[in-house]
């Protein structure tokens, strides 16, 4: 019965009226069977029931299975078998992120970068079948996690990622190039690099220009973003004293993030907050979803006749018996 559906499920309800039924035939047989008085009870020793007698509730047994019956079949039970087969086109992508020190600005919260790691994060929970890589950069540029499928690993990397491990600086011509070659040599109809910044270019020994050029001819996509709010933000500084802050000016080459996107058929966001952070996540996510083709059948056979023989069977069963066995007089 695992793959049986029914065409009217609702007719089955009708089962409930079983046990009025049955209630109602055996009570109507007590008031029709024959009886006498007797001025004496020491008869009931001396006639005591027969095996007719004791069976004859059989007769409306057999009529409540097939009143039960005879409602299955009405619901028309079907059997059900499936077929699908799914053709997934999976998405390289590779997630260059900035980890200078201008990344550890409080205009996100709590700041620019643990705001990037955990939407990151969040992207990544949403491309199950994707490859994914990331690339960190600052003055330098290193591969953080290759490619992978394992996305719990690549969760745990992504928030590894912190400032200060590496040379200070902005590299985005190095990060470019070292995310370009981590899916150069990929089989994937579809390339993408998130590169994410919060700066200006300063440092590295690769024009940005030129690393985009590069994507290009690899058909590789470039979504570009900068990252913070406009004219001023909070900036940590270690003191003698502690912990304390001054507003320094956000410099985001813009122009430049545009034109590495238009070149390689990407798009240039500005994220001003968390919430305009994630959203920019959100639209990537959209924009570049996995492909995915799915192609099912059902088939349907009816399963009705087996339960209306077995009814008619049951049936003329009760009919016989009552005719022969348990025929009465009168």
């Amino acid at each position: 019965m695992e793959n049986i559906v029914f065409a009217y499920p609702k007719l089955l309800w009708l089962l409930l009226i079983l046990p009025p039924l049955g209630y109602w035939l055996f009570a109507r047989d007590k008031k029709t069977r024959p009886y006498l008085h007797y001025s004496d009870s020491s008869y009931r020793n001396v006639l005591k029931k027969t095996w007719r007698q004791r069976l004859y509730p059989t007769l409306h047994v057999l009529r409540l299975l097939a009143v039960a019956l005879l409602v299955v079949a009405l619901a028309r039970p079907q059997s059900t078998s499936k077929q699908s087969s799914k053709n997934i086109e999976g998405v390289d992508i590779v997630m260059a992120m900035d980890i200078s020190g201008s990344m550890l600005a409080e205009d996100f919260s709590p700041n620019r970068l643990e705001a990037s790691k955990q939407l990151a994060r969040e992207f990544v929970r949403g491309r199950e079948s994707d490859r994914i890589a990331v690339v960190a950069f600052s003055g330098e540029a290193f591969t953080q996690c290759p490619l992978t499928i394992d996305h719990g690993i690549l969760e745990n990397r992504i928030r590894q990622l912190k400032s200060g491990v590496i040379t200070d600086g902005t590299a985005l011509g190095d990060g470019l190039a070292v995310s370009i070659n981590r899916i150069r040599q990929s089989d994937a109809k579809s390339k993408v690099i998130i590169l994410l910044t919060d700066g200006v270019n300063n440092a590295g020994s690769i024009d940005p220009l030129t690393a985009s050029d590069i994507a290009k001819t690899y058909g590789i996509r470039v979504y570009t973003i900068g990252v913070g709010t406009r004219g001023l933000a909070p900036y940590p500084y270690k003191t003698p004293f502690g912990i304390q802050y001054q507003n320094v000016q956000v410099e985001i080459d813009e122009n430049l993030l545009k034109q590495i996107a238009d070149e390689t058929g990407g798009t240039y966001f500005r994220a001003t907050n968390k919430n305009r952070l994630k959203a920019i996540f959100e639209e990537i996510d959209k924009l570049e979803k996995t492909k995915i083709e799915v192609l099912s059948y059902e088939q349907r056979a009816e399963e009705f006749k087996p339960f209306l023989w077995a009814a008619l069977v049951l049936l003329l069963l009760e009919l016989l018996l009552r005719l022969s066995v348990f025929k009465t007089l009168p």
